[in-house]
């Protein structure tokens, strides 16, 4: 369910839905029924309107629905309110996102950040309602910290919370001597960012020829990985967890420990699904938070993947692939969206991990490109060890 201000176009709310949609599918659910209703803001009480929320009810008894997920973030008053009206459990987008990432990890770091964020998600929902420690059943939204950590009180969750958060400072120091070490062998990194589900992982795997788990559904890898790039000993790929609009501020918080393996990065690779008629959002997403991370200023290459899903029409003619940071671009052949895309975005490069289309002149480019910022590196420092004349 969720609000469509008057002010947002009616097919945002319509596709902000659908990502949720294959959200609940991605955390084992089904989705039975999508409800919006158009107001300005959400009632502070129960989210929908009552006449809306006495709908819900109805169609709740008549589909046998179990759970109710809103896109927004829910309050805990409003949360108790509507379980109380329509009797079923209800959980917001926070919530779900987190079950998924509860279920992914494999790590014990990816743990730490999934418990972080879940105990700091619920830590302002347990204030004033002792119910609310016994939220923790079977289902979507129940997994993570484990119904033993919901029922201690405040005082415990805050000291379990910061406990987290230091062993999360451990990681990233961990992780900072691992880059370290890496700097020290002159490793070139290429980090794959992008939005979920763009084909990273399939990406990641036809270049390194390393096994890992990859799925249509949302948020497949949530555990970084860093793999030499097939027929070289010095470049590094990594790919990290997948990103998504509307996602909550202790979530990014949580997971940045994670996303700042791109932080030593000598080539950020966008990864985008071509295919996708939202790509374009998909790339500003990504691209605020590169920025977010301080990453701004590291060079760029937007990859379109997903080229075999695409138009049949636009395969005809492979084009001309040029280096990233030329001003020429040929995609001569390909679908007019296609060609628009790669050029409101270069340097660019469409590309089909599937298939392996232009995956070779891919390798071949970041062979160039590390080689030239070798060179750069060495100019600048013989510029300043040469003595003024």
């Amino acid at each position: 369910m969720a609000i469509d201000p008057p002010q947002r176009d009616p097919y945002e709310t319509l596709h902000l839905l659908s990502e949720l949609k294959e959200l609940v599918v991605s955390a084992g659910g089904e989705a039975l029924e999508i409800v919006t209703q158009r107001r300005e803001k959400p009632d502070a009480r129960t989210y929908l309107g009552q006449g809306k929320v006495e709908e819900l009810k109805e169609m709740v008894k008549e589909r046998g629905a179990t759970l109710v997920v809103c896109d927004d973030e829910l309050s805990a008053s409003q949360l108790r309110n509507l379980e109380e009206k329509l009797q079923v459990r209800v959980i917001d987008r926070s919530q779900v996102i987190l079950d998924i990432f509860a279920r992914r990890a494999q790590s014990k770091e990816g743990k730490i950040q999934v418990e972080l964020a879940q105990l700091q998600y619920l830590l302002p929902r347990l204030v004033g309602s002792q119910r609310q420690l016994s939220r923790l059943g079977g289902g979507i939204g129940t997994r993570g910290p484990g119904e033993t950590k919901l029922e201690v009180d405040r005082r415990l969750m805050r000291t379990r919370i910061h406990r987290l958060k230091g062993d999360l400072e451990k990681v990233k120091k961990n992780r900072s001597l691992i880059r370290a070490n890496r700097r020290k062998k002159d490793f070139f990194m290429v980090s794959l960012l992008g939005y979920t589900n763009a084909g990273k992982s399939s990406l990641f795997q036809a270049l390194t020829g390393s096994e890992t788990f990859i799925s249509s559904r949302l948020f497949s890898t949530l555990d970084p990985k860093v793999r030499l790039l097939k027929g070289t000993s010095d470049i590094l790929l990594s790919d990290t967890v997948g990103l998504i609009r509307k996602i909550p501020h202790h979530l990014f918080t949580a997971f940045r420990a994670t996303l700042e393996e791109s932080q030593d990065a000598d080539l950020i690779w966008l990864v985008v699904d071509g295919s996708d008629p939202k790509a374009l959002e998909h790339i500003a997403v990504a691209r605020e938070v590169i920025a977010t991370l301080g990453l701004h200023d590291r060079p760029l290459w937007t990859l379109v993947n997903k080229l075999d899903l695409t138009t049949p029409g636009s395969l005809t003619t492979p084009g001309s692939l040029t280096a990233p940071g030329r001003v020429s671009l040929d995609a001569a052949g390909y679908a007019p969206w296609l060609t628009l895309l790669l050029r409101a975005n270069s340097p660019s490069l469409a590309v089909s991990a599937t298939r392996g289309d232009h995956l070779e002149e891919l390798s071949a480019l970041v062979l160039a490109e590390r080689n030239r910022q070798r060179k750069e590196r060495w100019e600048k420092t013989l510029e300043t060890s040469l003595p003024d004349v």
